[in-house]
């Protein structure tokens, strides 16, 4: 099981950590929502829950749940950032159809 971040994905955490000015790493999840069926969930870390799995990747600290994790084991996470858009896009194996505006999946 893993899940990884890009290089630029990871300056970009790393540098919203910086900003932030604590924080030990990046929270991601899926909650149910939307036209395909789940969404997924990203929030900074502070402190970390006993059931949490953790991967480090590219020096980011990336934290799941394990409800969130049978959904995500696979992923990479990239960033991009074209003209005035920008954000976090996922690779996901899992996903087997998402939904036409992208903001959600099914696996």
């Amino acid at each position: 099981m893993a899940i990884q971040l890009t290089e630029i994905a990871a300056q970009r955490v790393q540098n919203f950590l910086k900003s932030r000015g604590k924080g030990i790493g990046l929270r991601l999840g899926v909650k149910t929502t939307g036209c395909s069926g789940m969404a997924y969930v990203i929030e900074f870390v502070d402190e970390l829950d006993d059931s949490d799995t953790v991967f480090e990747t590219n020096g980011v600290k990336v934290v799941v749940d394990p409800k969130s994790l049978i959904f995500l084991d696979g992923t990479q996470v990239d960033f991009s950032k074209e003209g005035l858009n920008e954000g976090f896009q996922f690779i996901n194996p899992n996903a087997k159809d998402a939904c036409g505006c992208g903001e959600s999946f099914t696996v």
